[in-house]
């Protein structure tokens, strides 16, 4: 922990409690480190309490369409200046001159680079709008943090690089509860960038005729009824169940167009698990260009999967490389290093007394 501990106000539009969106899961895991350290934390967000959750929280609270942006503006209108650090994890691009010792921006991915991948004309346009307020967030904040270096290249300054972080504690590998027949796990959704879709379809055509006992384990909640042979939906999971079946299955599958990180890679390699994914930024990141796990291209992915599921040396190679890749994105690794920046900035240090601020205390 830091000499004396810190006051900390963190931004997140996106929570467990009311998105399945990885940066939502990633400001809570952070802020429960962070409060663990004896830090104070207060959250602020949209989305309501987190259940359990030990930092405190103030909702910013809206209605209608838009919420992504009219939550920035809602922000500009709240008083941070009893916190020595404001981390915010989005929506922060209206704060320049905010009056606290330290903002600190993560940029989780590049909205541009989705949008060079994302289908229809509307999502599009809002995908660039939202570039553009990351690349404003990221001149507004005294320090820029982007998760993987390849995010560099869309951000006009960045001062660190600090990847996601896991809970090594919850997501660790169990040999003796692995399934007795060979699953290959996703996590995601159906359609979209996720591409569970064509996950399923190489499934069916390249896995099935060669592996004639494997499944098809989804973690998904807009996957059809019935999504084809050896294929099971799961659906929605609690933090526990996800845990589970990651040390149950044999290898993760995320085949995804764009991740900027792409937590789901992190918690499997935690939990032993091989990790096969197309060659996206954050997948590229952290299997370490592919050392700690295979990269394929989409067309080749069935084949891929049909070659590995059967080859126990390969799986144990991949499984052993993957663990101590993980290790890098222990939370109490990741909290390290912003604890470490939090304090680089004499700033960051304020004498300020504690006062009521704006906003929904729950």
């Amino acid at each position: 922990m830091a000499e004396a501990p810190l006051r900390i106000a963190v931004i997140s539009y996106y929570l467990p409690s009311g998105s399945k969106i990885g940066v939502g899961f990633q400001a809570h895991e952070l802020a429960t480190e962070l409060v663990r350290r004896g830090h104070h934390v207060d959250m602020f967000s949209e989305c309501p309490p987190v259940t359990g959750a030990v930092y405190g929280h103030r909702r910013i609270v809206l209605t209608g369409s838009l919420r992504t942006f009219r939550f920035a503006t809602a922000l500009r209108r709240v008083d941070f200046s009893s916190y020595d650090v404001v981390h915010a994890h989005g929506d922060d691009y209206w704060m320049w001159r905010r009056r606290v010792g330290m903002h600190v921006r993560t940029v989780h991915g590049s909205c541009f680079e989705e949008a060079l991948r994302i289908h229809g004309a509307k999502e599009r346009t809002r995908m660039v709008l939202l570039g553009f307020s990351e690349i404003l967030a990221s001149l507004v904040a005294d320090r820029t943090v982007v998760v993987s270096p390849r995010t560099r290249r869309w951000v006009p300054r960045v001062d660190e690089v600090i990847p996601n972080g896991i809970d090594t504690g919850r997501f660790h590998p169990a040999p003796t509860e692995r399934s007795g027949t060979p699953v290959v796990l996703f996590v995601g959704t159906w359609s979209g960038r996720k591409r569970g879709r064509e996950l399923a379809a190489a499934f069916t055509a390249h896995v099935l005729p060669r592996v004639q006992d494997a499944e098809l384990w989804m973690v998904t909640r807009d996957a059809p009824a019935d999504p084809g042979p050896g294929i099971r939906v799961l659906g929605a999971l609690s933090d526990a169940e996800l845990a589970a079946v990651y040390r149950r299955a044999w290898v993760f599958c995320l085949p995804s167009s764009y991740e900027g990180f792409g937590i789901p890679y992190a918690e499997a390699m935690a939990s032993g698990l091989p990790v096969v994914a197309t060659p996206n930024v954050g997948a590229r990141y952290v299997t370490d260009e592919g050392r700690a796990g295979v990269l394929t291209p989409l067309d080749d992915l069935g084949p891929t999967l049909a070659r590995l599921l059967p080859d126990t040396a390969r799986l144990a190679e991949l499984s052993s490389a993957g663990l101590v890749r993980a290790t890098e994105f222990a939370i109490e690794h990741v909290a390290d290093q912003y604890e470490h920046l939090f304090l680089a900035t004499p700033g960051a240090r304020r004498a300020a007394a504690p006062r009521p601020i704006g906003g929904e205390r729950s």
